[in-house]
């Protein structure tokens, strides 16, 4: 969450955020004069519990009897506007950094490079489910009518490659110092908001089960993060790195008709993420690192893409500054082609650090940033695609036949 601090005390730094990120700016005058409320409510109750205490003192029984009464009166009040306060302060998103470009949607990102060479094909390159489908290797018409649509079985080949995806990637981000981490993929609802993803429009991509008060992950993020959740991290011992492989689910709420065929875009993927809890002073720096190390993957699969700067508009709630690698894929518009976002890399700053209490010995809280490893399904399509043959199979890149 935002620093409640730096809204009491510079306001119109919130307010330039917000519109950076074209948000309403009233919510900045609703949330001060809440908080004041609040304030002089907490004030108040801290007077009355002194004034209870020094009638007890003297043995006034009556009088203290009666401050009792008024204090657990105001005790009601004050807990009602902190958890209005709370619920306001939640609809806040992370204030974009000075550098982040302006836009107001995907249109506006800012290409920063081009990488690869694009293969050059004899034929004309299908897309993936033409490919895939005809191999017998993924099946969408089946898992439609097993779990519905935005579903799909791996099989065969497509099955061994996404197992293989996942070994080279811990295996070579290992090497790099990130642990390997199988994380829980469910989470308490407390912990999901305090990590920022539960906030504004961002609930209802979220699986709930209220019989046991638990939510499904959308990343490994999700449980990442709260790894060091009320820990106060030695700064010698920054950046800690981590790397998580995990099945996500997401309800694509925002994405009706969009990629409604394929694995593209559904409620059920694998994702190998990474992680880093990091210095304030040096998070930029680990952010570009972040990033190098998806294009490294990404250049190792021989996969050609490029790296996009996420606009204002365009950023993710929890985000201060973000980059996505976009992945060619040949198929694409009948052959033609077009870049696809396969990688996302995050710094969110202090947001979600405050929101479950990670702080350094330094005094404050840690910075937390977070990048796609691989979005398995995504790179089994990028694969497929650019690996296809003239005879309609697809081959596999070298580096990942010693998993094969």
């Amino acid at each position: 969450m935002i620093d409640i601090k730096i809204l009491r005390d510079t306001p119109d730094m919130v307010r330039a955020g917000l519109a950076k990120r074209g948000r309403k700016l009233e919510i900045v005058d609703e949330f001060l004069a809440l908080d004041t409320k609040w304030r002089e409510a907490a004030t108040a109750l801290d007077a009355l519990r002194a004034a209870q205490n020094e009638l007890s003192k003297a043995r006034d029984v009556e009088g203290a009897k009666a401050k009792k009464a008024e204090v657990k009166e105001l005790e009601a009040r004050v807990s009602a506007l902190e958890g209005e306060r709370t619920d306001l302060l939640q609809k806040f998103p992370n204030t974009p950094m000075a550098s982040v470009p302006m836009g107001k949607d995907d249109s506006e990102n800012v290409v920063v490079r081009e990488v690869g060479a694009k293969r050059e094909f004899a034929f004309l390159p299908k897309d993936y489910l033409t490919i895939a489908e005809k191999l017998g290797v993924i099946d969408v018409k089946k898992a439609a009518e097993v779990s519905g649509s935005r579903f799909g079985y791996l099989l065969g080949k497509a099955a061994l490659l996404e197992f293989a995806l996942v070994q080279f990637a811990m295996k070579r981000l290992s090497k790099k110092g990130f642990m390997p981490v199988v994380p829980p993929v469910m989470i308490r609802p407390e912990v999901f908001m305090g990590m920022g993803r539960l906030a504004a429009d961002q609930k209802d991509e979220r699986y709930y089960f209220p019989n046991d008060d638990l939510y499904l992950v959308g990343s490994a993020e999700h449980t990442l993060g709260p790894i060091h959740m009320q820990e106060t991290l030695r700064d010698k011992d920054l950046p800690k790195r981590y790397v998580a492989f995990s099945t996500c689910f997401r309800r694509e709420a925002g994405s009706y008709g969009k990629d409604t065929k394929g694995i593209l875009r559904v409620h059920q993927f694998d994702k190998v993420e990474m992680f880093s809890f990091a210095n304030p002073e040096t998070s930029g720096e680990e952010h570009e690192f972040l990033l190098s190390c998806q294009e490294d993957l990404l250049s190792a699969l021989g996969l050609p893409y490029r790296v996009v700067e996420i606009c204002t508009g365009d950023m993710g709630w929890t985000d201060a500054k973000a980059y996505d690698c976009e992945t060619w894929l040949p198929g694409q518009n009948g052959g033609k082609g077009e870049y696809r976002e396969t990688n996302s890399c995050s710094n969110t700053t202090d947001f979600q650090a405050r929101g479950i209490g990670c702080k350094t010995d330094k005094g404050g809280y840690a910075h937390m940033l977070n990048a796609t490893g691989l979005a398995i399904g995504r790179i089994v399509i990028a694969i497929i695609e650019n690996y296809q043959t003239a005879e309609g199979d697809f081959e596999i890149p070298e580096i990942l036949k010693e998993y094969f």
